[in-house]
């Protein structure tokens, strides 16, 4: 993992580079006359010429995403270096030419569909655990302290498990739990580690020691980003950093093996709506919007306890939007979208265009719709949010997250693995699970698969509601001029109440006010 700029004295021109897969961040841009480039833009905005007004159409594509997706940033004349491409700019260069890639996932993935991985299934296996290993143990040179995230899932548990099989010593593991049980894992991870043999740390958080993150979020980030998980990847950061300067983490592993549901659930959802004309989808789309979710709702509250189901209403709203879409892309777009139409929020936007909308993404749309979303995930999802995400949180406890999923050879032997592999028998992931059962008893691993997500639905109707109702307040949101303020407020009164669970798209606005209000935006 890299990024740099390397001024070249002989031929006077500079040169920014960034790693393979996007794990270190480059913003640059031309403000009043001057090329600015940094990691942070923070960093960009000390410089005596800086100009960066908010760009709207970002900031729907932020609604859309939950994250800023790149090359964009939301400052405008700002951009992201994408990852695996270098820029050159000489001193007679009035601004900077266009980024060149000198790592191609695009070509890596044509390279694997041309010439897949053709031994066993268990060849695959055996290939896989030799480089994981080599991978990991790279990542394990250090003079410092050195241990790993622990969230007891397949990816975090493979890692942990192949750094003990190289060390001497306990590997240092760390991980934490809430008291919610639908969003806990840390038993999982305590009995995991148990059975490895590490030296584990665990702290259970309370909603208070969560809430005090929210404070500092735009001051790390940067730029709106509003993925909840955020909050207890700073957590375990800083409570790695407590002992250790440098932690292995497990990510990556969805995107690279056919984690996500969406590429199991959501292909067999697509499979049978796919075959349904278009004209009776749309249909069917305009019917269930014509129906009151909150009539749904209400309705399911006096219903016999055996048949309740919680926000039925809401549900059927998304299952609308799923069915009204004209292409496997679109079906992708609708699953992986907050805000489906965004620019109806944001005054003034015309939402750009990303490759979640192109046809020229790099992937013909004629090969199996798994695959694509994957590849879509690993060029936007993954270094656009995850690695984001990692990268800030542990920033921000100056400590070094280092990803050996995404050692270069690693993510092109995925990308050359035949799907048949990723997914087999009905499991997703089946490379990674068959690794890990070579250290982990099968029994202890197979259960539901769960986020690394925290209660925002029932914080913003407990103790973040005053908060909330600041950021959110008309007046304020009217003076701003940025969002439609009845939209907005209708959102949050039905969040509020609980008669729509709106939660998450909310919490993305919540995280622009935020960021707005925030030393960083001025």
């Amino acid at each position: 993992m890299f990024a740099f700029a390397l001024w070249d004295r002989a031929e006077r021109k500079l040169i920014l580079a960034r790693d393979r897969m996007g794990e270190k961040p480059i913003y640059y841009g031309m403000q009043g006359g001057a090329l600015l480039f940094g990691s942070e833009l923070k960093a960009l905005r000390q410089h005596p010429g800086w100009q960066g007004g908010i760009d709207r159409d970002v900031l729907a594509l932020f609604l859309r995403h939950n994250y800023v997706p790149g090359p964009y940033s939301i400052f405008e004349g700002i951009r992201k270096l994408p990852p695996g491409h270098y820029l050159e700019v000489g001193t007679d260069d009035a601004a900077p030419g266009e980024p060149v890639a000198y790592w191609n996932i695009a070509e890596k993935a044509r390279e694997g569909r041309d010439a897949p991985f053709v031994g066993s299934p268990d060849a695959a296996v055996d290939a896989l655990e030799e480089l994981l290993l080599d991978a990991v143990g790279i990542r394990m040179a250090a003079d410092v302290p050195l241990g790993a995230f622990l969230s007891g899932g397949y990816d975090s548990s493979t890692v942990v498990a192949l750094m003990q099989r190289q060390s001497s010593r306990p590997v240092k593991t760390f991980s934490i739990g809430f008291s919610e049980a639908e969003y806990d894992e840390a038993h999982h991870a305590k009995r995991v580690a148990a059975h490895l043999g590490t030296d584990h740390t665990e702290l259970y958080v309370t909603p208070d020691d969560a809430l005090a993150q929210i404070p500092v979020l735009p001051h790390h980030w940067d730029e709106p980003f509003a993925d909840s998980s955020q909050i207890p990847t700073m957590l375990v950061s800083r409570l790695a950093r407590s002992e250790v300067t440098v932690s292995l983490s497990g990510d990556a592993g969805d995107e690279l093996f056919g984690g996500y549901t969406r590429y199991t659930l959501g292909y067999d959802l697509w499979k049978r709506l796919g075959v349904l004309p278009r004209g009776m989808r749309k249909l069917a789309a305009g019917a269930l919007r014509m129906t009151p979710a909150g009539a749904i709702d209400a309705a399911m509250r006096i219903a016999p306890e055996r048949l309740r189901k919680m926000a039925v209403g809401d549900r059927l709203l998304k299952f609308a939007d799923v069915l009204d879409v004209d292409s496997a892309d679109d079906f992708y777009r609708s699953l992986v979208s907050h805000a489906k139409r965004p620019t109806d929020l944001v005054l003034g936007a015309n939402e750009p265009p990303t490759i979640l909308t192109t046809t020229d993404s790099g992937w013909p749309s004629n090969g199996d719709f798994r695959d694509r979303m994957m590849y879509l995930d690993m060029r936007s999802y993954l270094p656009d949010d995850i690695l984001v995400k990692v990268d800030r949180a542990s920033m921000a406890f100056s400590l070094e997250s280092r990803v050996p999923l995404l050692d270069h050879r690693v993510v092109e032997f995925a990308l050359g693995l035949p799907l048949a592999y990723k997914i087999r028998d009905g499991q997703p992931k089946w490379p990674l699970r068959q690794l890990l059962y070579r250290y982990v008893p099968r029994e202890m691993m197979e259960r539901p698969k769960m986020g690394f997500g925290v209660p925002i639905e029932h914080w913003l109707r407990g103790p973040l509601r005053d908060w909330a109702d600041d950021l959110l307040a008309p007046d304020r949101l009217k003076r701003d001029g940025f969002f439609d303020v009845d939209a907005v407020t209708r959102m949050w009164s039905d969040t509020r109440s609980g008669r729509r669970r709106m939660h998450y798209h909310i919490w993305d606005i919540l995280m622009f006010q935020a960021w707005l209000d925030s030393p960083t935006a001025r």
